[in-house]
């Protein structure tokens, strides 16, 4: 038995994808060999919270937690509407006041590579002395924050450990990295720690293809790409809306807002009466003003509901009965390598998916390869209207669904016995 130490800000009861990477691997990985024991802080300042996904730590695992000083609960003194939005991700460019481009300055070039970076120092001193009396064979960290990556980059230096560094997002290509506002010195000494890591670790792990190709170009270190993906869950009881619902499960940032499929759905209204009267655009998760802006602006405000932050479990439940589940990413070419955790928790659900992005996006490859649904880059307004009346025409009928395929391998199970090999290789 492998005995793992993994190394994580977000941990139950953190709501929100990024906990459920981990909490998934822990939860499967004795199956495999492996003995999990976890770090994480005392006392984080989540933005969101979910208690149910504490009931899905295995009761006897080891935990460990030391306290972090974060510097978002002194900013939230200033502005703690704002200072909740950033933390959460959603930086807006539009009507910036001069308080935000203050924090995100301040965000961006006295905390490098984040807001965590005061958690490194005394998380080094404390894990020392528990490794020490302890049995630890793998250290993994996992990011964002990527500052946890520097506590096992500095635990692999003076203890000589195998570390295996997990990026669920990409670092200085993800899309907000520009937002910051950094100046010359500190987007280079971004650049300079992320080499530092992915040459440092034994192992990388990644979670798209188009990040492993990024950081093949910095380093020689293996890399491997295991994606996020979802639980087998017994059978949830449903019934279909009775509505033409399109529903997005997470957060719609300021950038996220696909007017071509706004424009699209007003046309369409404006065209057919009946289809304006079945129509229902649910979100749950946080939603920016801007996306709110634009769905008044083409008409579509009476049609929608506005769910707020759901529990998981009621997240599962919506994109089981929803007729149409919407996927969108920031139309980027820093973003073709984001995969959305919801697109694996669409394939289980097993509803059509309509999904816009970037162009050579790696969604597209999953929908297409699983049979899933339809992928549109952010130019295709004419396809996309021709698949939405396709897709109201068979839902008319009682007929919308899909017959997928190839889902099994994004199963959590099965991408835990990867990630298990893994550290026994290590």
């Amino acid at each position: 038995m492998k005995h793992a130490l993994i190394i994580t800000y977000y941990w139950p009861p953190a709501g929100g994808p990024g906990v459920q990477r981990w909490l998934k691997f822990v939860k499967y990985f004795r199956q495999f060999g492996v003995e999990p024991i976890v770090y994480a802080p005392e006392n984080p300042n989540y933005p969101l919270v979910d208690e149910n996904f504490s009931a899905e730590i295995p009761d006897d695992i080891k935990i460990v937690k030391h306290p972090i000083n974060e510097p978002y609960r002194f900013a939230k003194l200033f502005s703690k509407k704002k200072t909740e939005k950033m933390s959460s991700g959603i930086i807006s460019k539009k009507d910036s006041s001069a308080m935000e481009k203050l924090m995100l300055y301040v965000r961006g070039n006295f905390f490098i590579p984040d807001a965590r970076v005061g958690w490194v120092k005394p998380s080094v001193k404390f894990l020392s002395q528990f490794i020490a009396e302890n049995t630890v064979d793998v250290v993994i960290t996992t990011g964002p924050p990527h500052s946890v990556h520097l506590i096992g980059m500095q635990l692999k230096k003076e203890l000589n450990l195998k570390w295996i560094a997990d990026f669920r997002d990409p670092w200085t290509t993800i899309h907000y990295h520009k937002s910051l506002r950094l100046n010359k010195t500190s987007a280079r000494k971004h650049k300079e720690l992320e080499a530092s890591v992915l040459k440092s670790a034994n192992i990388v792990t990644v979670t798209s293809p188009t990040t492993k190709k990024e950081f093949q170009m910095i380093t020689d270190t293996p890399i491997e790409v295991i994606t996020n993906g979802y639980d087998i869950l017994p059978e949830i009881t449903f019934k279909l809306d009775t509505a033409f619902s399109i529903s997005h499960i997470g957060s719609l940032l300021s950038e996220r807002n696909p007017e071509v499929l706004w424009k699209v759905l007003n046309e369409i209204c404006t065209e057919n009466e009946t289809f304006k009267a079945d129509l229902l655009l649910q979100f749950a998760g946080a939603v920016s003003d801007e996306v709110k802006q634009s769905l008044k602006k083409f008409q579509l405000d009476q049609n929608c509901t506005f769910l707020g932050y759901v529990s998981h479990s009621e997240a599962l439940k919506l994109q089981h009965q929803s007729q149409l589940l919407l996927l969108v990413e920031i139309n980027s070419a820093e973003t073709r390598a984001i995969i959305p955790g919801k697109l694996f928790e669409y394939l289980a659900a097993k509803r059509p998916i309509i999904a816009l992005g970037p162009k050579e996006s790696d969604i597209e490859e999953i929908i297409l390869e699983t049979k899933s649904g339809k992928f549109f880059s952010y130019w295709s307004d004419a396809e996309l209207k021709i698949e939405i009346l396709k897709s109201y025409e068979a839902y008319k009928k009682g007929k919308l669904q899909i017959a997928s395929e190839g889902i099994d391998k994004y199963s959590r199970s099965q991408l835990t016995q990867r990630m298990a090999t893994l550290i026994k290789d290590v």
